[in-house]
């Protein structure tokens, strides 16, 4: 096999067996590309030949001339080490030439959440019995009740929600499967929006297909399909707010705590593998104690 045709079973591996999405996926191949680009550049035609100190020159190559932020740098390296290692599984090295490169903690980016009275503005803003207004009222819900990723809420499909218990069944990352409680109000939006809006449009464009949502042609709602409906709900309902299906998610993770949730119900509801991920929201927290402060303190 050429290494290029390695390169594609790597990506295979990521999509088949490790369920990465397609945004991951392609962020793996460009920085598996961009490397092949630098090598040929500096005169290596081959990712079988690389060794450890073509590795730091690549480094110093991305941190000097490039001048890429620690994040970037450290994902590519990531990129780049998970691929040498499938590599060195199937026997096609004798050697990870990444796994000697130990780099510097990640800059911490703190999540961009909603307050409660900016999500209730939010929500109140979305009103009507038409089609598309029922299915925009039930992804609001659904996206801060739940606290779902973006490719999780698009890949929903009738057969996961548990209507007796309120509970979804959501496949996330690595094909992880998981249970997420959805609350009343949700339920009763969704409910509405399956039997009513969902039917009219799905028969109106005489489509077949078990996705809970759909687009105005009654196909499923992509992921870049609920950013696009989250940003016209913003200018339609003329609100000075910033929005993006992740904030959704950093709102229902930071309300949570806010109110209480201890960090490993919150961890296991957002599927996040480690505890240390799910430590970025505790910073937010700081409003409750202020709060508390305020109020019990006898000088606040």
């Amino acid at each position: 096999m050429t290494v290029r045709d390695w390169v594609q079973e790597f990506i295979r591996y990521l999509i088949v067996e490790r369920g990465y999405s397609d945004k991951t996926r392609i962020a793996y191949e460009k920085d598996i590309e961009d490397y092949q680009l630098f090598l040929s550049e500096t005169g290596n035609n081959s990712y079988l030949s690389v060794d450890y100190r073509d590795v730091r020159i690549y480094l110093g190559y991305l941190t000097n001339e490039k001048k890429y932020s620690r994040n970037t740098i450290n994902r590519k390296m990531a990129s780049l080490r998970s691929f040498y290692q499938y590599l060195l599984r199937q026997e096609v090295i004798s050697e990870n030439p990444f796994s000697y490169i130990h780099l510097k903690k990640q800059n911490q980016r703190l999540p961009h959440f909603f307050y409660e009275k900016e999500m209730a503005s939010l929500i109140q803003s979305v009103q009507g019995q038409e089609p598309l207004e029922q299915r925009n009222r039930a992804l609001l819900e659904i996206l801060y009740g739940s606290g779902l990723r973006v490719s999780e809420c698009s890949h929903l499909t009738l057969a996961t929600i548990d209507w007796e218990h309120s509970v979804l069944r959501v496949v996330g990352k690595g094909n992880k499967e998981r249970y997420v409680p959805f609350n009343q109000t949700a339920k009763e939006a969704l409910l509405t929006y399956i039997q009513a809006g969902r039917n009219e449009l799905m028969s109106q464009h005489q489509t077949t297909h078990d996705f809970v949502f759909v687009n105005h042609l009654g196909e499923q709602l992509t992921a870049k399909g609920i950013s696009y409906v989250l940003n016209q709900i913003i200018k339609k309902g003329s609100l000075d707010l910033q929005i993006n299906p992740h904030k959704l998610r950093h709102t229902f993770a930071t309300h949570l705590l806010n109110n209480g949730a201890d960090m490993r119900t919150v961890q296991e509801l957002l599927g996040h593998e480690n505890l240390s991920t799910t430590q970025i929201y505790t910073h937010v927290t700081k409003e409750s104690l202020q709060k508390n402060y305020r109020q019990f303190h006898p000088r606040a």
